[in-house]
């Protein structure tokens, strides 16, 4: 996988996690670095865009609350962090950890904070696919007779 791809895969875990998990996860990794704002948490709207079926013409959903910000650590790596709703402290922490995967202390951030982000995220995920699988219905056709 490409470092881009990485950093978006990553993005994304941060993104989608809930807010406590990620600050209890984030509280327990240790002390935050010195940083510097490049862009202070801000709260705006974004447009979402759908497409009917998943492959026909976008089409503008509507709005949704977006919290983002932008910072550098006194090393020089610079992390942001996009989060849906108004969660200031999601997107510090967010941020932060965008950050400290371009440092050295990648694999210490990875180990303390992604992949339990992840794994929980999949044991949801597989947790709410069994529930819908037990409600599946199959539907068959008998044909009655010969013509």
């Amino acid at each position: 996988m490409s470092a881009e791809n990485q950093r978006r895969a990553w993005m994304s875990r941060l993104a989608k996690a809930p807010a406590d998990r990620l600050l209890t996860l984030w509280t327990s990794h240790g002390a935050a670095p010195e940083f510097h704002w490049l862009r202070a948490p801000e709260i705006g709207a974004t447009m979402v865009r759908g497409r009917l079926g998943g492959t026909g013409a976008p089409f503008n959903l509507g709005e949704m609350t977006l919290t983002r910000c932008a910072l550098q650590l006194e090393s020089g790596a610079v992390g942001h962090g996009y989060v849906q709703g108004r969660d200031k402290e999601k997107a510090r922490v967010a941020a932060l950890v965008d950050a400290l995967m371009q440092t050295e202390q990648a694999e210490a951030v990875r180990a303390a904070i992604l992949t339990p982000l992840q794994a929980e995220m999949t044991a949801t995920k597989d947790t709410r696919a069994a529930k819908a699988a037990a409600t599946k219905v199959d539907f068959f056709t008998m044909v009655r007779g010969e013509d």
